[in-house]
């Protein structure tokens, strides 16, 4: 959970600035979504040899020293005095983000297998939630109290000393077994990879990222107009909303042990689609509540996609991480610049509808991922590929 948490202050930390950084530097909404795109793109272009590396060397080889290499460009963010010198550094944050979540997804995976892994990998995710809103809310409050680039030094500061404590806590993985040889590691990614089960779930990974990174950076401009006007701090507030993820993420992990993934799907998407919904209401405590219900949602689906990898994979968990890893972050990246074409068209209720049509093709392809795989037709195996 905290390493999870570090991470997380991360990478989404410039959010609630973009209104701030788009005056400051001229810029247009897609230039300064750059900020958030950049980080969630070096993430998915590293995960998948980070995910190989892990399975020679190890899990908590690969993670402690990610946490605090994290920290370097984080600190270095603060020197930027450009729009393209700080998208540069937030770059580099990305880079050394899969050490963490990518291994740790495999870890959690192959320590809790069958005595509850849903619980504990729901436990993960909630670290990871809590470091997102954390991130955002300092980054908010000291932007405007005080300056946007001390917003990462407090980050790089908070990230040493996490990484001091994971590395004095975290317990040696005693279920890995490292790959003998670097081919077979390729091979089990070309094998992940050929899996249309796997492959869907995948997919189903990289939607949910999609509309949720979509939402919150383009929700940022829609409260910071007409009627809301709300500063820096204020955005930075409204991701308060995530601490309800932090209530409801574990109670998902019970109930993905007790009534299986397929149910849980029906949960998540039924909870993104509201939400979204109630976000057209222009009233500031409904569209509050909206954002909670949808993001809620979202971690609920984080929680079960993970668990569903592991599942799935069976062997490599760690190579199968980072392959999942990388759709996870590159629809992400996508969900960041995409959306603003909606955002031109027809301001937020134009993102709503692609948002809710991506979550919705997210729930058609975790189902497609939860059938056995002599289920699947040809027909839907070409849909997954495609």
């Amino acid at each position: 959970m905290l390493a999870g948490m570090c991470t997380f202050l991360n990478v989404y930390c410039t959010q609630p600035l973009l209104p701030l950084l788009r005056q400051i530097f001229h810029a247009s909404e897609l230039a300064v979504s750059f900020t958030v795109s950049a980080t969630i793109f070096a993430t998915a272009l590293t995960a998948p040899v980070i995910g190989m590396i892990a399975e020679r060397r190890g899990r908590k080889k690969v993670i402690v020293p990610s946490l605090f290499l994290l920290v370097i460009p984080t600190a270095l963010a603060a020197t930027s005095t450009s729009l393209r010198a700080l998208i540069f550094w937030r770059f580099a944050q990305g880079l050394f983000v899969p050490g963490v979540i990518a291994v740790m997804l495999a870890y959690v995976n192959e320590e809790w297998a069958g005595r509850g892994v849903g619980r504990a990998m729901s436990a993960y995710v909630t670290g990871t939630v809590f470091g997102g809103f954390l991130g955002r809310f300092i980054s908010g409050v000291i932007a405007t109290h005080w300056h946007w680039r001390a917003t990462f030094l407090v980050l790089a500061g908070l990230n040493l000393i996490g990484a001091v404590m994971v590395r004095a806590w975290l317990p040696l993985a005693r279920n890995f077994v490292p790959a003998e040889h670097l081919r077979q590691v390729v091979n089990h990614a070309k094998e992940h990879l050929r899996n249309p089960r796997l492959l869907a779930n995948f997919v189903m990974g990289a939607t949910v990222l999609f509309a949720l990174v979509g939402c919150f950076t383009y929700a940022n401009f829609y409260l910071a107009a007409a009627p809301f006007h709300l500063n820096s701090a204020q955005l930075g507030s409204i991701f308060f909303v995530y601490l309800l993820g932090v209530v409801i993420t574990p109670q998902s992990g019970w109930f993905m042990d007790r009534f299986g993934f397929r149910h849980t799907t029906i949960l998540y998407c039924s909870m993104m689609i509201a939400g979204l919904l109630l976000t057209l209401v222009k009233t500031l405590p409904v569209v509050i509540a909206g954002l909670a219900l949808f993001s809620s949602g979202v971690f609920v689906a984080q929680a079960a996609a993970t668990v569903q990898t592991g599942a799935i994979a069976g062997r490599a968990r760690s190579s199968a991480a980072g392959l999942y890893v990388t759709f996870y972050y590159l629809g992400g990246s996508a969900g960041a610049t995409l959306t603003d074409w909606f955002w031109r068209w027809a301001a937020w209720p134009g993102c709503v509808a692609r948002l809710g049509g991506v979550s919705l093709l997210s729930f058609w392809l975790a189902r497609i991922s939860s059938r056995p795989s002599d289920q699947l037709d040809s027909e839907e195996i070409e849909l997954v590929g495609d």
